[in-house]
This record gives C-alpha cells, sequence and structure tokens, in this order.
C-alpha cells in the first residue's frame, strides 16, 4: 500500500467527495476523521506511517470529541492515553 494515496478501502466512507481528487496532505483533517473513525487495520496501519502517531494523538486532543462516533472517540482516548481531553457539548449525538 503506498503511503503517498489514500487507500481505495476507505472509498466508500467519503461518498460525499470525490475520492480520486482528495489529497491526503490538503484534506488531511477529513481523512485522518474519516480514518480514525470508520478504518479497518490495514487503513489504520496506513494513517499511522501517514502521519505518525503523535500528529493523530493531538487531532484526537483537539477534534475527536466533536468528529468521532462516541465510542471511537473513547477507543483512541485510551489508545494515546489522553487526559484531560476536553469535551464540549455535540450538536448531533452519534
Amino acid at each position: 500500500m503506498a503511503i503517498e494515496t489514500i487507500p481505495v478501502a476507505l472509498k466508500p466512507h467519503f461518498q460525499e467527495y470525490v475520492f480520486e481528487s482528495l489529497d491526503p496532505d490538503k484534506d488531511a483533517f477529513l481523512v485522518i476523521e474519516r480514518t480514525l473513525a470508520w478504518g479497518e487495520a490495514p487503513e489504520l496501519r496506513w494513517l499511522f506511517a501517514r502521519y505518525g502517531a503523535q500528529r493523530l494523538a493531538e487531532w484526537v486532543r483537539q477534534a475527536g470529541w466533536r468528529c468521532l462516533p462516541s465510542r471511537r472517540f473513547k477507543y483512541w482516548q485510551i489508545f494515546f492515553d489522553l487526559r484531560n481531553v476536553e469535551k464540549r457539548e455535540r450538536v448531533w449525538l452519534h
């Protein structure tokens, strides 16, 4: 799996986008969000290789509470050992 391109297995999770037009650098926020929320083991390995654990942990700290489904957010919070993550009220409950 090439680290420069988004894995094709993630295509169903970007239905409202032209998948082939997504850029892993310019669209990093979106790619991280969808992969952490819905990615399987191979896609998650790609994500960690592409962006690194530190960047992903910071993304979860900053945006995970509002972008990820609750279960996935809790999983990544534990995975990265993030404490005192600021959580605000969500508009849409997952």
